[in-house]
């Protein structure tokens, strides 16, 4: 059963938590990233009141049972880093999406590999979770990497996938399955 609190999940730098008030200055950082607001629902804007009104919209995903949004935070500081969501818009069919970013000044680090494990992990651990995609621009070999680190495999190519800045891009999909064997788990 899906569980109707946002929970807390650790994996090595990384604690994925709720967003939090104090998580705006990182949502104002995100909004003049070139990319991140073109295929989040970060604002452009980067004013405080638009990055509290994007804060709560993630908390949003929770009550109107569409997902769940977390802030990826440093383990150690607290301080959030990046963002990472479990999408439930196909979980009738078992099927879960996830995304994520991370702010500019925070890449390299190792977050996204850390929060896309602890993700997986938790994610399967829902009755309703049989198979975990997500989907990646081929140029975005850092994204991809940390996908297949986790052991997500690449299924292909969709062509002319989502139009992102006004112009319809291709995207790799990849996926993980609860059956795969070779994937890592919590005890891993």
């Amino acid at each position: 059963m899906l569980p109707n609190e946002m929970p807390r999940l650790q994996h090595g730098p990384v604690v994925l938590r709720a967003f939090e008030s104090r998580d705006a200055a990182l949502v104002q950082a995100a909004a003049s990233d070139e990319l991140i607001p073109l295929i989040t629902t970060v604002p452009v804007s980067g004013t405080h009141e638009e990055a509290l009104a994007f804060i709560s919209r993630q908390h949003d995903r929770l009550f109107t049972r569409t997902g769940y949004s977390f802030a990826i935070a440093d383990a150690v500081s607290g301080e959030a880093v990046g963002q990472i969501g479990l999408s439930l818009r196909d979980i009738e069919q078992g099927r879960a999406s996830t995304g994520y970013w991370v702010a500019r000044a925070h890449r390299g680090r190792g977050y996204v590999t850390a929060a896309l494990q602890a993700l997986t992990v938790w994610a399967f651990e829902l009755d309703e979770v049989e198979r975990l995609q997500l989907y990646v621009e081929p140029w975005n070999r850092a994204s991809w990497q940390a996908a297949e680190r986790c052991g997500f495999q690449r299924e292909g190519l969709l062509r002319s996938w989502q139009q992102i800045g006004g112009t319809r891009k291709d995207m790799y999909v990849y996926s993980r399955i609860r059956q795969d064997p070779s994937i890592p788990t919590a005890s891993s």
